[in-house]
């Protein structure tokens, strides 16, 4: 029934039904749009909010804390009516905040001491009435870190004031590196100030080249030699010799070309005359960079030991002459290199060299085995090992040595060796086997000798040409009673007969009687006296001058 009311309804009016379907498709469609644009506002609301809490979280994660004075926005109808306070979480955690994110600012105001609170004070009171931006370093009381505090307002696009923020940094590192790094500065200072007195003090000029070999930097010494005082270098201050050539530039290329030191001489005129210098370029990695070579040079003056060197020439040239014109003696000089650099014709007769040998240029070795193949050198078990303490003898000599060479053919040959001043040794051969003959002969017969006065009933004594006890025998130790130790030292007369006094204390004037007994002993016209000594013994005293200048003096007991 219902249905076909419908029916006839919209057959009787057919534009209302159209007008209303076409309302309830106009009101769905209105009803889709609004729920689509309903999604696309709540997706974009999700993505400022996501935005919102990523920059959030952003600042929230640098490492410095802040502090926000939020304002509410007079554009709009905002809830916030009053200023807001908002504290990091860096913030409470830097300074050790007890409210933590909640804090006050009054709770971030206490962690520091009196003055800096109320710099800090004054501070925000200028950034939020005026806006004034500032930056300042402060003391947190808890730990004493070093706080660096800034403020900065924050506005808006159109003018709109959004917040001031005030950023907290612990800046204690930083200014304890600062501090260091200010000491190291002062210490590197004072070593460069230590460094250009060094310089500067050193009494002959010094100079430093770059890549260039241009002279970039020397000392007062160089700029007083060239006469320029206010100590400006330039790539045409060089050093000029005689001839007015550039001393050392051309050195210095030849040291980094072979990357070796180099010296040289060179003539500079001074005050007129000219002087011998010694110039010298070093060259050097500069900066520890392999492709940056760089000299430093130096100039001495050596006029004096260039004189004292021809000087030590000539006179060793002359000292050499006087040597090679002594006969007896052979000499010879080998060099530093153990090269013969001198001999006289005794050293080329004594070990009976050939002339070519020595043309040839005779070394020491050379010289060893040549002496050895004649057998005019000492036996020894071990040759080598003779030969390279002979060689080695040259680095480690260092004052006048002698020994003996006892040759196979009999001779004994005296040699004595020096270190040569311009380097080498220097030696000295003397044959001395007939001396040792005369002296074995002479010692020979001065055994003899004392073997007959020893067995002489008389007290013998035997002074010397020069005054001094030679021999005496036991006899006169007997009579007079004497000191053997003091005897063999070698007396003199006066010793020997003062030491007699013992036996004369009934002398009245002992000096003037010792003179006389000295008198008539070394009186060539005294043949005898007699002496009587206090013990009732009256001596019988000849003495007797001998052949070689010697005294013999006899004392005889007389019955």
């Amino acid at each position: 029934m219902s249905q076909e009311l419908l029916i006839n309804m919209f057959y009787a009016a057919p534009e209302l039904w159209y007008v209303l379907g076409l309302l309830i498709f106009m009101l769905l469609g209105l009803v889709i749009y609004l729920g689509i644009k309903t999604l696309k506002l709540k997706q974009k609301n999700y993505f400022i909010n996501r935005d919102r809490e990523r920059y959030i979280e952003t600042i929230y994660a640098s490492k410095d804390g802040f502090f926000s004075f939020v304002y509410p926005d007079d554009n709009v109808n905002d809830p916030i009516k009053e200023v807001r306070e908002k504290c990091s979480r860096r913030l409470a955690v830097l300074l050790n905040l007890d409210n933590g994110i909640n804090a006050a600012f009054d709770d971030v105001i206490k962690c520091f001491y009196k003055d800096d609170a109320k710099r800090i004070i004054k501070y925000i009171e200028l950034l939020r009435e005026e806006g004034v931006s500032f930056e300042d370093v402060f003391v947190a009381k808890n730990d004493n870190k070093q706080i660096n505090i800034s403020g900065c307002r924050i506005n808006g696009a159109d003018g709109t004031l959004y917040s001031d923020i005030i950023w907290f940094r612990d800046v204690t590192n930083e200014k304890m590196n600062i501090i260091n790094l200010i000491e190291e500065k002062d210490v590197f200072s004072r070593k460069i100030i230590q460094l250009e007195d060094m310089i500067n003090n050193i009494p002959f000029p010094v100079w430093l080249r770059d890549e260039n070999l241009n002279i970039i930097t020397a000392n007062k010494k160089y700029y007083e030699f060239l006469g320029n005082k206010d100590g400006k270098s330039d790539a045409d201050n060089e050093l000029k010799d005689a001839n007015g050539e550039n001393v050392s530039k051309n050195l210095a290329f030849l040291a980094v070309a072979t990357n070796k030191p180099k010296t040289d001489k060179t003539n500079i005129i001074i005050g007129g005359q000219i002087k011998i210098f010694e110039v010298a370029e070093t060259p050097f990695y500069s900066e520890l960079n392999l492709e940056k070579i760089r000299t430093v040079g130096a100039l001495k003056n050596i006029s004096e030991l260039e004189e004292i060197k021809r000087n030590l020439k000539f006179n060793q040239e002359t000292q050499l002459e006087i040597l090679g014109s002594l006969g007896n003696t052979a000499f010879a000089v080998f060099d530093n290199k153990y090269k013969l650099s001198f001999h006289n014709k005794s050293f080329k007769k004594m070990w009976n060299l050939e002339d070519i040998a020595i043309e040839q240029g005779l070394s020491y070795t050379n010289f060893l085995d040549m002496i050895r193949e004649k057998r005019l050198l000492p036996e020894v078990s071990n040759f080598m090992n003779y030969r390279d303490e002979e060689i080695e003898d040259f680095n480690r000599l260092i004052e006048a040595s002698e020994d003996m060479l006892h040759i196979p053919d009999g001779r004994t040959i005296r040699r004595v060796r020096a270190p040569f001043p311009s380097g080498g040794i220097i030696f000295a051969f003397e044959d001395v086997s007939d001396k040792l003959a005369a002296r074995r002969a002479y010692n020979s017969l001065l055994s003899i000798q004392n073997e007959i006065i020893d067995n002489v009933f008389d007290a013998v004594l035997i002074f010397d040409s020069n005054g001094r006890l030679g021999s005496y025998n036991q006899s006169y130790v007997d009579l007079w009673k004497a000191n053997n130790k003091l005897l063999s030292t070698e007396q003199s007369i006066f010793d020997v007969i003062n030491a007699q006094k013992k036996f004369f204390s009934h002398v009245e004037n002992w000096n003037e009687f010792l003179d006389t007994i000295i008198s008539h002993i070394t009186n060539v016209t005294t043949k005898s006296f007699v002496l009587a000594r206090k013990d009732n013994i009256e001596i019988d005293v000849k003495s007797k001058t001998l052949s070689d200048g010697s005294i013999m003096v006899t004392y005889r007991k007389i019955s």
